[in-house]
């Protein structure tokens, strides 16, 4: 990659806008491909690259995907019509919120459950299984990605994390899966991001701009840029770094 003199580069380096190992999209595909889906709905897509993946595998599908973030929408389209699916995929810059889009066969919803919902987490997250609930045809599937305290986080790293953190912001692993059953769904593949994912996603969300910053050291954007990874670097590090943990759910809407 050529980093531009102009403007740090945005999230060049990573596949996935979270900790989602190739590994995991590869099992996670089959197995909704698996289930010949003709519909597929990405909430909150960003650049859709779990959804082309989907689309990818099962040749018969058409799918969706919604994001507010048209820079990410741009880089989904490039990629369709690199992969030749640009006639079966359409990015939409529209909110999620009361869409109109779906019912889906497979709908995804990866780290983006706000999009369902105007709460407060952790109601946010409740209200946005009973969002895809709706949203999912009889016999589909649904993903959702979603954190959970892997356990009580501590005042020190609260302070650490993001402004106004807070001890009951996400659900334990376990009341979060009982959420989704009282949603009206059954827990098919319950599982959870790894170290490992965290540190490449981590890494990677920032090594575009640090490897620009070590470049361009004086530019007129770099002390901001430096103090924005710098920012995020710590809060990672210094508060929720094995505390947050993102499960990824697979569900299947009962009766």
């Amino acid at each position: 990659m050529t980093l531009s003199s102009d403007h740090p580069p945005r999230l060049a380096s990573l596949t996935f806008h979270g900790p989602f190992s190739e590994a995991r999209a590869e099992r996670l595909v089959g197995r909704l491909a698996a289930t010949a889906p003709r519909t597929v709905l990405d909430i909150g897509c960003g650049w859709g690259e779990l959804l082309l993946r989907v689309l990818g595998a099962a040749p018969g599908a058409t799918g969706v995907g919604v994001d507010l973030n048209g820079e990410d929408l741009a880089r989904g389209r490039a990629a369709a019509r690199e992969r030749g699916l640009a006639d079966r995929v359409l990015f939409a810059e529209e909110s999620a919120r009361d869409t109109g889009r779906g019912p889906a066969d497979v709908v995804l919803c990866l780290g983006a459950s706000q999009a369902l919902s105007a709460a407060e987490p952790p109601r946010s997250a409740v209200e946005a299984l009973h969002a895809l609930r709706r949203l999912v045809l009889p016999g589909g599937r649904v993903v959702l990605g979603e954190g959970f305290w892997q356990r009580p986080p501590t005042a020190n790293e609260l302070a650490g994390m993001w402004p106004d953190a807070r001890a009951d912001e996400y659900l334990p692993l376990g009341d979060l899966v009982d959420a989704a059953i009282d949603a009206g769904f059954r827990p098919l593949w319950v599982e959870t991001a790894s170290e490992e994912e965290w540190e490449e996603f981590e890494s990677g969300y920032r090594c575009d701009a640090e490897e620009w910053l070590a470049a361009h050291p004086d530019h007129p954007e770099a002390a901001g840029t430096r103090a924005r990874v710098d920012a995020q670097r710590a809060t990672w590090l210094r508060g929720y770094r094995r505390v947050l943990g993102i499960t990824y759910l697979t569900l299947v809407p009962v009766g």
